[in-house]
């Protein structure tokens, strides 16, 4: 029996202290976590969209949690707000409702939630926490419902941005005014120690109780920041509220990230009583150089030019959990314990008896052994068993047969099993997944080629908006469409904030040239960014990159931005603050002018900007020619980009013809409109 020779019995049986299961799953957004993936062609946007969603085929997460879009920075860039100003509406902007529909096609049981990070800035004229915010929370949810054909089941205050019971109440008096008194509201998502201390303002405010169904909470994994729960708990029991965890992480590699997961969900129930566990993030649809790219996601999707994913060990650590539970099941309680030997177990049932085990054994000395008694009211049907360790994941390992109601298995080190009397699980997979390819270079955009903005979101092909919102639309002059950066004033940003701008293309390109068509209104800058090598650490995006900036009055300037320091006590956990630590004492940041100039540009006309890169030699040009130079080397590589200044003020101008090419190469050919839809 190896190094523990006794065995650990376990009583599989229903009791007083038993809860309903909220589900397992992920979160899309905390920005733009999937911009590229929504640019997949098919088959293989479909099959990644089953690998997460599907039940009993991948990963089969039973909750999606996801950002209500505020045109603001969010970690891995922005998305576009269904409101940019007061009087504005888009019902098909962006690609959330089409991830959300998606989604709930392939599994109509899946939880939907949401909460916001960002806000347009007109919002409660700049307080987040105001009736105003709380009208565009219930105006998303009306277009999710009344457009999208999709009913929310719970809805959050804000993302990691503190309290306000005052506003918990005035968003849960609006949602039933507007007919959405069925949205559960939890609050307030935050992951510091504190994170439970509003519990004692809810004892003594009855409304504020009433209002709060759900105690909502970051970040219990690991010990970071996980506060004290034992009297939360207690106080959340006897007030019948369920605690769920909204966002947690496992930033780790491999199979490590496996069964990471399966310990994180096991130890939120366990150790904290949470019956809702959501990791961030689900699909890394994300280009290399911004944070997080691949860890802790289930899918790195990519590269929307060659059709190319690859799946991580990850999504089986989810399917170690969504392919034997479903939402509504009840965690037995007393069935659910951690294992003297290492490791733990979490067991659960469904209303018609099948039942299931989820057991890691993370760091275990030695093998275990566990004799599992099912008791009454449980099937005697035979228990399937899938294994997962650091040499093959979700691998089915038979079934066990009870004998006078008993099963024995013994459990290996450092492995996850499922163990379960439901069938038809499944290891998912394609194989005609297309090989890597790099980005298509040369490569242009005119933005003026899209038969139908609105069914892809208004949003243009592999561009990734790391603030702001790039949308198409109308030429200014009734020339077909171009791309236009339509965020006019500050937002509430969940990061500290700095300028607009959008992303493609490769990091390692390192001579080209960047052009693109621009047209500014009165007062308005604009610049082409090229070397774009960072775009933030998560928690504040100013890029290191050159770039060429052009006023309406003529004036430019050529500045190498080199990023600066980020506020890492406002990040998540110390691995992050780690990060950023090292990062700030590498490279404190700064801005720095290397060249500037006055040219013949008159506002309400397009010019083309241009920034031609041959080695440490730097040149901007204007309509074709070349105004500045500078011999610089910072930065030797990385992608191009598109800005828009906010000083004197929020600027939206237009853009057209991208165009990214060899030095003294002709303009290569427009990218044709691959007719992706979303709507």
């Amino acid at each position: 029996m190896g190094a523990f020779e006794s065995v650990r019995v376990i009583e599989l049986k229903s009791g007083s202290r038993d809860v309903r299961f909220d589900g397992i799953g992920a979160v899309n957004g905390g920005g733009a976590t999937s911009v590229l993936f929504k640019d997949y062609p098919e088959p293989q946007r479909s099959q990644i969209l089953d690998l997460v969603f599907a039940p009993r085929f991948g990963a089969s997460v039973s909750a999606m949690l996801v950002e209500v879009p505020g045109d603001g920075n969010a970690t891995q860039g922005s998305m576009p707000s269904h409101m940019h100003t007061r009087d504005d509406l888009g019902t098909h902007r962006g690609y959330t409702w089409w991830v959300m529909r998606e989604a709930k096609r392939r599994n109509p049981n899946l939880s939907l939630d949401a909460v916001a990070w960002s806000a347009p800035g007109w919002i409660g004229d700049g307080d987040f926490w105001s009736q105003d915010m709380a009208d565009y929370y219930a105006s998303w949810v009306r277009v999710l419902r009344d457009v999208h054909g999709l009913e929310l089941d719970a809805i959050g205050c804000r993302n990691e941005k503190g309290v306000s019971i005052e506003f918990a109440k005035q968003l849960k008096a609006t949602l039933d005014k507007a007919g959405f008194g069925s949205v559960a509201l939890h609050a307030f998502d935050n992951w510091t120690a504190d994170k439970f201390d509003f519990i004692e303002d809810l004892k003594k405010d009855p409304e504020a109780a009433e209002a709060v169904d759900v105690i909502g909470v970051h970040v219990m994994y690991g010990g970071e920041g996980s506060g004290s729960t034992s009297g939360a708990r207690a106080w959340a029991a006897e007030a019948g509220k369920p605690i769920w965890n909204t966002e947690d992480h496992v930033y780790r590699p491999g199979f490590d990230c496996l069964i990471g997961i399966v310990e994180c969900f096991n130890e939120n129930y366990l150790l904290h009583g949470a019956t809702k566990v959501v990791l961030w993030y689900d699909v890394a649809g994300i280009y290399p150089v911004e944070p997080y790219p691949e860890e802790p996601a289930m899918i790195v999707a990519r590269e929307p030019w060659s059709g190319h994913y690859a799946i991580r060990e990850a999504l089986w650590g989810y399917a170690h959990y969504g392919q034997f539970t479903e939402l509504g099941w009840t965690y037995l309680h007393e069935a659910s314990t951690l294992l003297d030997g290492g490791g733990s177990v979490v067991a659960l049932r469904s209303p018609d008896g099948d039942f299931s085990l989820i057991a890691e054994t993370k760091d275990a000395a030695g093998p275990q052994r566990l004799r599992l008694r099912i008791g009454d009211g449980l099937s005697s049907a035979p228990v399937t068993v899938w294994r997962s360790d650091a040499t093959e994941q979700f691998v089915h390992d038979g079934h066990l047969e009870p004998v006078d109601g008993e099963i024995e298995i013994e459990l290996a080190p450092d492995s996850v099993y499922s163990l379960s009397t439901t069938t038809g699980q499944r290891k998912g997979g394609f194989d005609d997944v297309p090989s890597s390819e790099p980005f298509p270079f040369p490569y242009r955009d005119t933005f003026a080629g899209y038969t139908d903005p609105a069914s892809r979101g208004f949003l243009p092909r592999y561009t990734a908006d790391i603030a702001g919102a790039f949308e198409l639309a109308p030429a200014p002059d009734g020339d077909g469409a171009c791309l236009r950066q339509v965020v006019a004033a500050p937002t509430l940003s969940w990061a500290p904030d700095w300028r607009p701008y959008t992303i493609l293309g490769d990091e390692t390109w390192d001579d080209y040239e960047v052009s693109v068509r621009v047209r500014l209104e009165a007062g308005e800058r604009a610049a082409v960014m090229g070397r774009i090598h960072h775009v933030g650490t998560g928690y504040g995006f100013i890029p290191k990159c050159y770039l060429f900036e052009l006023a309406d009055d003529g004036t430019c300037r050529l500045v190498s931005v080199n990023g600066k320091e980020d506020k890492a006590e406002l990040i998540g956990d110390a691995e992050q603050q780690a990060i950023i630590a090292a990062s700030n004492e590498r490279d404190p940041g700064g801005e720095r002018t290397l060249a500037e100039a006055v040219v013949s540009a008159p506002s309400r006309r397009w010019h083309r900007l241009a920034l031609r890169f041959e080695g440490t030699r730097i040149t901007a040009l204007v309509d074709g020619n070349a105004v500045l130079t500078a011999d610089d080397p910072t930065h030797a590589r990385g992608m191009a980009g598109l800005l828009a200044a906010t000083e004197p003020a929020y600027s939206t101008p237009h853009f057209a013809d991208l165009v990214v090419k060899g030095i003294g190469a002709q303009d290569p050919e427009p990218t044709a409109d691959t007719e992706v839809s979303l709507y």
